[in-house]
C-alpha cells in the first residue's frame, strides 16, 4: 500500500478488497504498520476504548479516552447543540445559492474551488464568529492541520515538514484565539466561541488549550468532511447516471443517497488507535502499545456486511456504515455535515439540468492521506431553466 500514490488515493478499494480477503488484520511488512480492514474489526476498534486508545495525537476531543473524553464532549456539546446546527439551515441555503450564482452563467466551474470548499469553510467560520477578513488565514490553518496525516503514513521528510508546519500554526492560532476569547468574554455574541467560553460542568470550564483543540478539530473535520462529501457525491452521480436519474425523479431519496455516498466513498478513510494491551483478532495478535490504522473506508465495502458493496445504490437499506465513526467518538458534527450536504446537493440538482467532468485528466486528490476526494474537480453543466428550477423548489 502506497499512501502517497495518487492512483491509490483516488481509488484504494481494489487494494482494500484484496488485503481484506486474505488478512483482515494486516501488518505491512516494510513499515511494520498494523491495519484493520474488516467491518467487525473496525467497529470494535472504534468502540472498545478498553483495548484501543485514542490518545496518540494533538490535545483534541477525538484524541482522548474516557473519562476525560466524556467531560470534554459534555462541555463541547453545550456549545455545539442540535438547535444551533438547525438554525444554520437558512444561511446554508443562502450561501449555496450565492456560490452557484457566481458560476451558473458560465456553464462550467471547478466544483471543489467554487462550491465544495468555500461552502463548509464559510459555515464553520461564521459559526465560530471569525471575521471575514481572516478567512484566508483560516484556510491556511485548515490545510496545515490536514497535512498532519503525513506524520502517520507519509515519508520521514514529509512527516517532519508536516509536524513543523502544524506546530507553527498552533502557536499562531493560540495567540489569535486568546484575543478572540478575551473579546467574547467582555462582549459576548451569539456564536460558538462565546458558547465554548461559557460551557460549564460541575463548576469546570474548558481551558484555553481545550478550546484551541476543539477549534483545530472543527477547522479540519467541520469543513473537510463536507467538502469531500459534496465532491464525492458528484463523482458518484457522474459514474452512476442511472442512480442520478433515479434521484432526480425522487428527490425525497436524497437523505438515503447521502448515506450511500459516505459509505461508498467515505470522506474519512482511516483513523488511528493505540492498543492498550495485546489484542487478538482473526488469529493475529497485535502487541500492546502498537499504533493501528483503523480502515473505515475498507470496512464500508466489506462484502461480509454489505450486499454487493462495490455497487452504488441510493436506496440501500439497511446501511449501517461507519463513515461517521462508532461508539463514544461518533462524529459530533455528523448532523451538520448531513444538513449541508442535503441543502447543497439539493441545490445543485435543482439548478443543474446535467453535468459532466470537464477534463479527461485524473482528478488530483486532497492533500491529506487519510481523506478521499478531489482537490480540484472541473465540471461542465447545463443550467436548468429558471422556471423549471423554481418548480422543483
Amino acid at each position: 500500500m502506497d499512501f502517497s500514490s495518487e492512483d491509490f488515493r483516488r481509488n484504494p478499494y481494489p487494494v482494500y478488497d484484496q488485503i481484506r480477503s486474505v488478512s483482515p488484520v494486516f501488518r505491512e511488512p516494510q513499515s511494520g504498520l498494523w491495519m484493520i480492514f474488516d467491518y467487525e474489526g473496525v467497529k470494535r476498534a472504534l468502540a472498545d476504548h478498553e483495548a484501543f486508545s485514542s490518545e496518540y495525537g494533538p490535545d483534541w476531543l477525538i484524541f482522548s479516552d474516557p473519562p476525560r473524553h466524556t467531560k470534554l464532549r459534555v462541555l463541547v456539546s453545550q456549545a455545539f447543540t442540535p438547535r444551533s446546527i438547525a438554525g444554520l439551515e437558512g444561511r446554508i441555503r443562502e450561501l449555496a445559492r450565492e456560490l452557484l450564482d457566481q458560476t451558473i452563467e458560465r456553464g462550467e466551474m471547478d466544483l471543489a474551488a467554487d462550491f465544495a470548499i468555500p461552502l463548509p469553510m464559510i459555515v464553520i467560520a461564521e459559526m465560530l464568529g471569525i471575521p471575514v477578513a481572516d478567512r484566508e488565514r483560516f484556510k491556511r490553518w485548515s490545510d496545515a492541520i490536514l497535512n498532519m496525516s503525513y506524520t502517520i503514513a507519509g515519508s520521514t521528510e514529509a512527516a517532519r515538514a508536516a509536524n513543523e508546519e502544524f506546530l507553527a500554526v498552533t502557536v499562531e492560532m493560540n495567540a489569535y484565539l486568546a484575543d478572540l476569547l478575551d473579546l467574547r468574554r467582555s462582549e459576548p455574541k451569539d456564536d460558538l466561541l462565546t458558547r465554548l467560553a461559557r460551557a460549564e460542568m460541575d463548576g469546570e470550564r474548558l481551558t484555553q488549550e481545550e478550546i484551541l483543540g476543539f477549534f483545530q478539530l472543527l477547522l479540519l473535520a467541520g469543513n473537510e468532511t463536507t467538502t469531500n462529501l459534496l465532491n464525492n457525491a458528484v463523482l458518484c452521480f457522474i459514474e452512476n447516471p442511472d442512480e442520478l436519474d433515479r434521484l432526480r425523479r425522487r428527490l425525497d431519496l436524497l437523505p438515503s443517497a447521502i448515506e450511500e455516498i459516505v459509505r461508498y466513498r467515505s470522506p474519512l478513510q482511516w483513523i488511528g488507535r493505540v492498543t492498550k494491551r495485546e489484542v487478538e483478532m482473526h488469529g493475529e495478535v497485535i502487541p500492546a502499545g502498537t499504533f493501528v490504522l483503523v480502515m473505515i473506508g475498507a470496512a464500508n465495502r466489506d462484502p461480509e456486511h454489505f450486499r454487493d458493496p462495490n455497487r452504488f445504490d441510493i436506496t440501500r437499506d439497511p446501511n449501517p456504515h461507519l463513515a461517521f465513526g462508532h461508539g463514544v467518538h461518533f462524529c459530533l458534527g455528523a448532523p451538520l455535515a448531513r444538513l449541508e450536504a442535503k441543502i447543497a446537493l439539493g441545490h445543485l440538482l435543482e439548478r443543474l439540468q446535467s453535468f459532466e467532468l470537464a477534463s479527461d485528466e485524473p482528478w488530483p486528490p486532497r492533500t491529506g492521506l487519510h481523506v478521499l476526494g478531489p482537490s480540484s474537480l472541473p465540471i461542465r453543466f447545463q443550467a436548468a431553466s429558471r422556471a423549471a428550477a423554481l418548480a422543483r423548489v
